[in-house]
């Protein structure tokens, strides 16, 4: 699932558009060819060409889509604000966990693929957190081989629901909970795939640090020119995970009434 960093679209890849029905509407997915032994698909979060603020995406139905076409392991990308001057700019970073004030959409329902009641609908009970170990090192190690290894240890990463910005004071207090990264997506779409059995990894790229006084690249010539380079090695990354990536075992749980042991 892709951001902003491929606002080309699909003209990178051999990919071909596939419609996709679900209960939530239809939705654009673009099949992958050349992949090894196994469909792989994109999706575009932001349409093609990019379009969408994030607040007028249709998480769930992209979550449905994906579901439909059986995907067995996910790799969620975002560009990324910076809460830690200890972490570089311009490099691609693993997220390792989620925080989020409210499990809440944009519209202000619940982040859910339960709306209302129906056959099967559950709790999502954690069990190794919204993002899948295996799949976060399987991600690394395709990064690596593709010449675009993650910089450093795995980052926090706070979701800050848009289309605005973040004023000072927001960001302070995201840094002061924990977070070392954020942006306006990439939240719904991990959960929501958990709820549906989806295994997920997520890949960001870091374009400006978020705290104020914050010491920013003043070069806007280098700026740039670090930017596209950022992007390339992010598109290398998701290529070789299109490419070569394989699904696993799905490391948490989801606890429906009928499974609860019978009462005495």
């Amino acid at each position: 699932m892709l951001g902003s960093a491929f606002a080309e679209g699909a003209a990178s890849f051999d990919a071909t558009p596939q419609e996709v029905e679900t209960r939530f509407g239809r939705q654009l997915l673009y099949r992958v060819s050349g992949s090894e032994g196994r469909p792989a698909y994109l999706l575009f979060r932001h349409g093609v060409p990019h379009r969408l603020l994030p607040n007028q995406i249709d998480y769930r139905a992209q979550a449905a889509a994906l579901a439909e076409v059986g995907c067995g392991a996910l790799l969620v990308t975002s560009s990324v604000g910076v809460m830690d001057e200890a972490l570089p700019l311009y490099r691609p970073l693993l997220v390792e966990d989620l925080l989020t004030m409210d499990n809440r959409l944009p519209d202000g329902s619940a982040c859910t693929m339960f709306p209302e009641q129906q056959e099967g609908h559950g709790h999502l009970v954690l069990g190794e957190g919204l993002f899948s170990d295996a799949l976060t090192r399987q991600v690394g190690r395709l990064a690596e081989e593709a010449e675009a290894a993650p910089a450093g240890e795995q980052v926090v990463f706070g979701y800050v629901g848009g289309p605005r910005g973040k004023t000072a004071a927001e960001n302070r207090m995201w840094h002061r909970l924990g977070a070392q990264v954020n942006s306006m997506t990439l939240a719904p779409e991990v959960i929501l795939a958990n709820e549906l059995e989806i295994p997920c990894a997520a890949l960001v790229v870091g374009h400006k640090y978020s705290l104020p006084d914050a010491n920013n690249p003043q070069d806007e010539n280098r700026v740039a020119a670090t930017l596209d380079d950022s992007r390339e090695a992010l598109r290398r990354a998701v290529r070789a995970f299109v490419e070569k990536g394989e699904a696993v075992p799905f490391g948490n749980h989801l606890f429906r009434f009928d499974d609860a042991p019978a009462q005495p």
